[in-house]
């Protein structure tokens, strides 16, 4: 989530690719239409430091990761445990260490919360409400100033439950990977290389296929074999900031966000050689989950970041974090059904199928407090 090319820069930077998130769906609904008329949303502020959230069906609550914000009056990070309907707090588990994106293992009962800053995970029980470990993926190294730092950091984290694996990849300029860890020994099994010198946002996972797919700020699309821990495939496409993934297991689609956003694009046109901008984002890609083509182009509010596929319903939702807005779709025509108004910057997306309602975590703006909470809103179709 940093990108080094100034201190400045690289805090700036890290603070747009954290707010970046994925979506979970939870699964058991039939179809059925979602209109912008027949929407009605609720928002609380719960913390500051509103990072990733998930739904659990289980639990039948809404997960959300709290760094606390930063500085030294920062709060305790802490895993917010809400209530669904009023999205009150219901229960506080402290973390030692931030939190930013998760993954849920319902069946399992744990939440796996990715501590960015660290390169490290937490683990949540998320039955008893406690912590159950906390896993360093890497050591810190010598930089080139005598200083010691974590050479990567994390963005996004998937779980295989039945393989006992958790996926997290590592960012850096000067070469991502891929961190996989045991779920049973909280150890780390294997870091493989080559995901690109450069940010690799975007991750998913395709259970049925034993694969993951991964973006990267090179405009490459990498899967990845979940079976042997080999890269399959690699396919250059004209998504220039591609960011967050949605897979699409019946139709073998990925849908991805690509931003747009001009940060990246100077810090892409800084890092990467011959780069020249050709593609204003504020998109949704979609491509062929086993060849790489491109089938379609979505149009999308400014800078999309998260991206949510309720299959069943044919629906696609995406935030929109420059316009303050989420937007929804049918997934199969690709046609706009509305959009709500969010503001300031809406974040990751969890559903609840079941009764079909759609969370979001916000992040503040500059024109925010510094201090201020961030939000959690509650979205009934």
């Amino acid at each position: 989530m940093i990108l080094r090319s100034s201190l400045l820069a690289a805090a700036a930077l890290s603070a747009l690719l954290a707010g970046c998130a994925t979506g979970t769906a939870s699964t058991g609904a039939a179809p059925a239409a979602a209109t912008a008329a027949a929407v009605q949303a609720q928002r609380q502020a719960p913390a500051r430091g509103i990072y990733e959230l998930a739904y659990s069906p289980r639990q039948n609550a809404v997960f959300v990761a709290s760094s606390g914000g930063f500085g030294a009056d920062a709060a305790p990070a802490k895993v917010l445990r809400l209530n669904p309907q009023t999205l009150a707090v219901e229960r506080e588990i402290v973390l030692e260490r931030k939190a930013f994106g998760v993954t849920l293992d319902d069946a399992g009962g744990r939440l796996y919360v990715g501590n960015t800053v660290d390169l490290s995970v937490t683990v949540v029980d998320i039955v008893n409400n406690r912590v159950v470990g906390v896993v360093q993926l890497e050591p810190k190294v010598k930089g080139k100033d005598g200083k010691e730092r974590y050479a990567r950091d994390l963005r996004e984290l998937a779980v295989d439950p039945a393989s006992k694996r958790l996926f997290l990849q590592g960012h850096s300029g000067e070469g991502s990977v891929l961190y996989v860890v045991n779920t049973e020994t909280l150890k780390v099994d294997k870091i493989l290389p080559g995901l690109g010198n450069a940010k690799a946002p975007g991750l998913a996972f395709d259970a049925a296929g034993q694969r993951l797919f991964v973006t990267n700020l090179l405009g490459e699309l990498i899967t990845i074999s979940t079976r042997t821990l080999e890269i399959t495939q690699r396919i250059k496409t004209d998504a220039e900031q591609p960011m967050n993934i949605a897979f699409d297991a019946a139709t073998q689609r990925l849908f991805v966000t690509d931003q747009g956003a001009e940060m990246i694009r100077n810090y892409q046109g800084k890092s990467i050689p011959g780069f020249k901008s050709s593609h204003p984002g504020n998109r949704v890609a979609v491509f062929d989950a086993n060849t790489g083509r491109q089938l379609h182009s979505i149009p999308t509010g400014a800078g999309p970041m998260g991206v949510l596929l309720d299959a069943q319903r044919k629906r696609l939702y995406v935030t929109n974090r420059d316009a303050g807005t989420v937007s929804f779709y049918d997934s199969a025509s690709y046609a706009p059904l509305g959009t709500v108004s969010l503001p300031t910057h809406p974040n990751s997306l969890s559903l609840d199928a079941q009764r079909n309602v759609l969370y979001v975590s916000i992040k503040n703006g500059k024109k925010d407090p510094k201090d201020a909470a961030e939000s959690v809103a509650r979205i009934v179709f």
